[in-house]
């Protein structure tokens, strides 16, 4: 009985990706669970927006410009990793501008994501103080729950 519960609530996962060394690591933990729970799996890169280069004299239409391109490269690498990854089980990829935490926490409630699924990369010192984690912003506001996994655990390496 308790699988049918809970089948019935992770029917849609989001996997928000980096694309650094780590977010590979994560990937054994998205399968089993969507395995387990037969559900469809969504992946999602935020790429940061760069606006506030516009305060420092970088002219506009040039941050405009980079950020379009970070995008379409973005795109081309999250295909890529879903490719090298996933395969055939094809999953549900988008790359959007934006704040890391506040962009997945959008696209939880657009897409009606019912487990997120983030990996943690323990930044430490001034990198921490300035970019803060993402993982814990989106754990202690998310509507859903959150499986957060260390890319150096046990099942990763």
């Amino acid at each position: 009985m308790r699988k049918e519960f809970a089948m019935q609530f992770f029917k849609r996962i989001l996997f928000p990706v980096d694309l650094s060394e780590v977010s590979p690591k994560i990937v054994p933990y998205v399968k089993d669970m969507l395995a387990k729970f037969d559900a469809e799996v969504h992946l999602l890169f935020v790429a940061r927006i760069l606006q506030h280069f516009t305060s420092i004299y970088v002219p506009h239409p040039s941050v405009n410009k980079f950020e379009a391109e970070m995008v379409k490269g973005a795109e081309k690498r999250l295909q890529e990793f879903v490719d090298e990854h996933f395969g055939a089980d094809s999953p549900k990829a988008q790359v959007v501008l934006g704040d890391p935490a506040a962009e997945i926490l959008n696209y939880v409630q657009a897409e009606g994501i019912d487990l997120i699924i983030i990996g943690t990369h323990g930044r430490k010192g001034l990198e921490h103080i300035i970019f803060g984690s993402v993982a814990e912003r989106v754990v202690k506001k998310s509507p859903v729950p959150v499986l957060t996994v260390n890319p150096y655990g046990k099942l990763a390496q």
